[in-house]
């Protein structure tokens, strides 16, 4: 082994230079997904154009209005959720030491789910409608993410109570989870039997995650929820590392762990209801990109959390691209795209698990 001037040891060296690389080409193809996806659909425009309209030249009024009305938020969407759904994701695993953690399988995207129904429903916070083309609507979002984050918090809390009982262990977490996930979805269900026939068409399609629901203030709120989340996330990435090696070291090392963990759960759960208040539920990005990520890079939280994040963005962004074009010009939820994808890996981390 060699070392530099600095005293670092040339192999260290050259396993952080391919962490970083590995980031950079990330972030490189999915600037180049955004690109092909913005420009494909029933109006094919190219890279050329695409590019050029970005830019400010102007090439038709017509692509301006498909690009950056119709194309472009959508888009800028799903890399957003991808990148929210898939950091929280690797959070909750840190935090609650269990590979299976997501909002997904914890539930707490139903519970955000359920808030968002029964603010409509019950409270009144809002209506929702459903136009000619089966886009969904919610006049007062702002009240409804409120409300979803409010149910999402309790989820949160009862698989935090879970994780502090005496010799639980991960698989009872997740059992927890999929429990408060299949009762929210009962009072989900609930709330729709005595709905009329407009909100009950309009909370089924919006159950359904669809990022092409996102108007730019939307886009904004979840783009400014997500940010700062990820500022605190990567701020405590030392302390994300000390608790993957064990509670009792991290004390030692001088991390509250029991400080870290709520808050993060906190942070988690407010990220998952935004997104899903506004774009409706999409599972398993969350706990499918982490895992991605850890095969190439290894579970060092300073590059785990910004490549879970592109990478997060990178995939539900070329999902959604090819649920929008699979059956056109009917156009697939992104959701049942990534539930197909989702699942077979939920089942092979579960094999995985009972084989060590």
């Amino acid at each position: 082994m060699h070392f530099n001037d600095g005293q670092v040891p040339e192999e260290y060296t050259r396993h952080l230079r391919a962490k970083t690389i590995f980031i950079a080409a990330g972030m490189a193809l999915t600037a180049i997904v955004l690109i092909v996806s913005v420009g494909l659909g029933p109006v094919n425009i190219s890279a050329n154009e695409v590019l050029g309209t970005l830019f400010g030249q102007s090439i038709s009024k017509r692509f301006d209005l498909i690009i950056w009305n119709i194309r472009l938020p959508q888009a800028l969407a799903a890399i957003v959720a991808g990148a929210g759904l898939s950091v929280s994701g690797a959070v909750m695993q840190a935090v609650l030491r269990n590979p299976l953690s997501s909002p997904f399988t914890l539930g707490i995207t139903h519970a955000a789910a359920f808030g968002a129904a029964f603010s409509v429903m019950i409270l009144g916070f809002g209506t929702m409608t459903s136009s000619n083309v089966g886009a969904v609507s919610l006049n007062n979002p702002y009240s409804t993410t409120v409300v979803a984050f409010f149910f999402s918090l309790l989820s949160t809390f009862a698989i935090i109570a879970v994780s502090r009982m005496r010799n639980s262990s991960p698989e009872s977490m997740v059992l927890t989870g999929v429990a408060l996930g299949a009762l929210f979805t009962a009072g989900t269900m609930f709330l729709q039997y005595f709905a009329d026939d407009v909100q009950l068409a309009a909370m089924v399609f919006w159950t359904f995650g669809d990022v092409a629901r996102a108007t730019w203030g939307e886009l904004a709120i979840i783009a400014a929820v997500t940010a700062a989340s990820f500022i605190w996330f990567t701020a405590n990435r030392w302390n994300f590392n000390a608790i993957e090696a064990g509670d009792e070291t991290a004390r030692g090392l001088g991390v509250k762990v029991e400080r870290v963990r709520v808050i993060g759960m906190l942070i988690a759960s407010l990220v998952t209801s935004v997104i899903v208040s506004f774009l409706g539920i999409i599972g398993f990005v969350g706990l499918v990109c982490p895992h991605m990520v850890r095969r190439v890079i290894g579970d060092d939280y300073r590059f785990l959390l910004p490549a879970s994040c592109i990478i997060g963005g990178g995939l539900l962004l070329a999902a959604d691209t090819v649920a929008r074009l699979i059956l056109a010009p009917n156009v697939l939820p992104v959701s049942v795209l990534t539930a197909f994808l989702g699942a077979p890996v939920f089942i092979w981390l579960i094999i995985r698990g009972n084989k060590r």
